[in-house]
C-alpha cells in the first residue's frame, strides 16, 4: 500500500523497535512481533494486543513511555499490520495467536501483564482458558471491549436498541466498501463512531491512518467474527487480576459491556470509566492507559529471572 498508514510525527509516531520477528501461530499463520525497550535486561514485559483494523502503531504512545523500564512485546493481530491475513477468522485463532506470541517471546515461567484494546480484549478472553496463557499471565487490563451482543448493544446508529437498529449496525460495520484515502470527511466519520467528540485532531488523525491501512476483506471478515462473538463463559475463566477501562462516549463497546465484564471476572480489580472519552481509549487518554499498565506491573510482579528473549522464526 502506497499510502502513509500511520502518521509519521508527533505523540503517535510509532518507535522503532529493539528487535523484530516472526511467531508461527497453530495453523501456520504468521505474526509481525516487536519488541521494544531494554531486551537485554530483566525488566518487567508487557504484551499488547490491538483491536480491530488497528496495528502495532495504535500503541505508539504506551510503547514509548513504557520501554524507558520495561520490554514491551507488541504484535499484529493475523490480517492485519504486517502479519499476513489468514482464511481462519475466529476467536479460536485469535488465542492461538496470543499463544504462539507468549511462547516466542517470553522465557518459560515468565509472566507479563497482558494489554488488550476492543478485539485485543476480546482475544485475551477468548485466551483465558488456554495453558499457555495461565503459564505466562500474571496480570491484564481490558480496555474498551466487550464479550457478546457487540453489535447489538453498539451506538453507533442513533437510534432506539432493536432488530432495527441491530441490522443497520451490522450492515455499517462489516461493509465491504473501501475507506478510500483520509479526508476531511473520514476523518469526520471516524470521530463519530469510535472517539470522544472532544478528541484533539491529532489523535484523530492518528487513528484514521492506522484504521484506514486494514484491508477491506480484513476489515469485513472479522467483522463477521464480532457479530457473533459469544465468550461470556471465557469471562469467568479469566482468574488473572484484572482491570476494565472504558470510555463513556464509546459508541462501539458501550460502558454496558465494562459492567458486564466487571461482574463476571473472578478477579476484577475495578472498572474505570472515562467521562466524555469514546472507543480508542490508549489514543485518547494514553497517560492514564501507561498509567493502569505500570501499577499491575508493579503490583503483580513477575518472574525474577530473565532469559534472553528466545529467536524467532
Amino acid at each position: 500500500m502506497s499510502r502513509l498508514t500511520h502518521v509519521a510525527s508527533g505523540p503517535y509516531a510509532p518507535p522503532a523497535p529493539a528487535r523484530e520477528l516472526t511467531a508461527i501461530s497453530a495453523d501456520g499463520a504468521r505474526l509481525h512481533v516487536e519488541v521494544h525497550g531494554r531486551v537485554d535486561e530483566a525488566a518487567p514485559a508487557v504484551v499488547l494486543a490491538h483491536g480491530w483494523t488497528c496495528s502495532t502503531a495504535f500503541w505508539a504512545a504506551q510503547i514509548r513511555e513504557l520501554a524507558v523500564d520495561h520490554r514491551v512485546i507488541a504484535y499484529d493481530q493475523r490480517g492485519h499490520g504486517r502479519s499476513p491475513a489468514s482464511p481462519a477468522c475466529s476467536s479460536d485463532a485469535l488465542a492461538d495467536d496470543l499463544e504462539a506470541v507468549l511462547e516466542a517471546t517470553l522465557a518459560p515461567g515468565e509472566k507479563a501483564v497482558i494489554v488488550g484494546h476492543s478485539m485485543g480484549g476480546m482475544t485475551v478472553m477468548a485466551a483465558a482458558d488456554r495453558p499457555g496463557f495461565r503459564a505466562h499471565a500474571a496480570a491484564v487490563l481490558l480496555c474498551s471491549t466487550g464479550a457478546s451482543r457487540l453489535v447489538a448493544e453498539s451506538t453507533v446508529v442513533p437510534m432506539r436498541p432493536g432488530r432495527l437498529r441491530t441490522w443497520l449496525t451490522k450492515h455499517i460495520l462489516g461493509s465491504r466498501a473501501p475507506l478510500g484515502p483520509v479526508t476531511p470527511v473520514a476523518r469526520s466519520i471516524l470521530k463519530y463512531a469510535t472517539m470522544g467528540p472532544g478528541s484533539a485532531p491529532h489523535m484523530v488523525e492518528a487513528c484514521a491512518r492506522i484504521v484506514h491501512a486494514c484491508p477491506r476483506r480484513v476489515r469485513h471478515a472479522w467483522s463477521n467474527v464480532l457479530d457473533l462473538l459469544d465468550l461470556d463463559h471465557r469471562v469467568r475463566e479469566l482468574t488473572v487480576p484484572t482491570a476494565v477501562v472504558v470510555g463513556t462516549a464509546d459508541r462501539l463497546t458501550p460502558p454496558v459491556h465494562a459492567r458486564s465484564l466487571a461482574a463476571a471476572l473472578p478477579h476484577c480489580l475495578g472498572v474505570t470509566e472515562l467521562p466524555g472519552l469514546g472507543h480508542m481509549t490508549p489514543v485518547e487518554a494514553p497517560e492514564l492507559v501507561t498509567g493502569k499498565i505500570r501499577e499491575l506491573a508493579m503490583t503483580y510482579p513477575q518472574a525474577k529471572t530473565y532469559t534472553q528473549v528466545k529467536e524467532g522464526a
